[in-house]
C-alpha cells in the first residue's frame, strides 16, 4: 500500500480502497460507536497527560511517585487503545482527520479524480459532504 503522501488523486492504484457514498453510509452504524470510544479515550489521555504534567519533579520525590507511575501506566494503556482503534479504521481505508471532533474521510472516485467523502460525529446517519483531497474540512461541499 502506498503511503498517504504518495497518493495521487488521479491514480486509482495509489489508493488502498475507494468508497461509494452508499458503501460509506452503510459503514457509519459500525463506525459511530468506535469513533465515540476513540474520542472518549482521547479525552482521558489528554486529562492524564495534564495531571502528569502538574506533578513536578519535586512532587514526585515527595510522596507522589506512585501517582505519577499510575498516570504513566494509564497513558500507556490509553495510547495503545487509541492506536488499535485508529488502526482498525485505517485498515478499512477510512482516514481519521480529528480525534477530538470525530472527523473522518472516505476516499471516493468523483469526476475522474479521488476526493474525500467527509463526515463527523453529530452529523447524522448519512454523509452529506465531500471535499477535494487538498482542501480539507474548510472546502466541504454538499453531495
Amino acid at each position: 500500500m502506498s503511503e498517504r503522501w504518495e497518493r495521487n488523486p488521479r491514480d486509482l492504484s495509489s489508493w488502498p480502497r475507494l468508497f461509494t457514498v452508499a458503501e460509506a453510509n452503510a459503514m457509519l452504524p459500525e463506525i459511530v460507536p468506535l469513533l465515540m470510544e476513540i474520542r472518549s479515550r482521547k479525552v482521558e489521555l489528554d486529562t492524564a497527560f495534564s495531571a502528569l504534567e502538574k506533578l513536578t519533579a519535586a512532587m514526585r520525590l515527595n510522596g507522589h511517585a506512585a501517582e505519577a507511575r499510575d498516570l504513566e501506566v494509564r497513558i500507556h494503556d490509553l495510547t495503545t487503545e487509541l492506536a488499535a482503534g485508529v488502526e482498525h479504521l485505517n485498515d478499512q481505508g477510512i482516514e481519521i482527520k480529528s480525534l477530538d471532533h470525530g472527523l473522518i474521510d472516505f476516499p471516493s472516485w468523483r469526476e475522474n479524480r479521488v476526493i474525500y467523502l467527509c463526515w463527523r460525529l453529530g452529523e447524522g446517519s448519512r454523509l452529506r459532504f465531500w471535499h477535494e483531497i487538498d482542501s480539507g474540512f474548510a472546502g466541504r461541499q454538499l453531495l
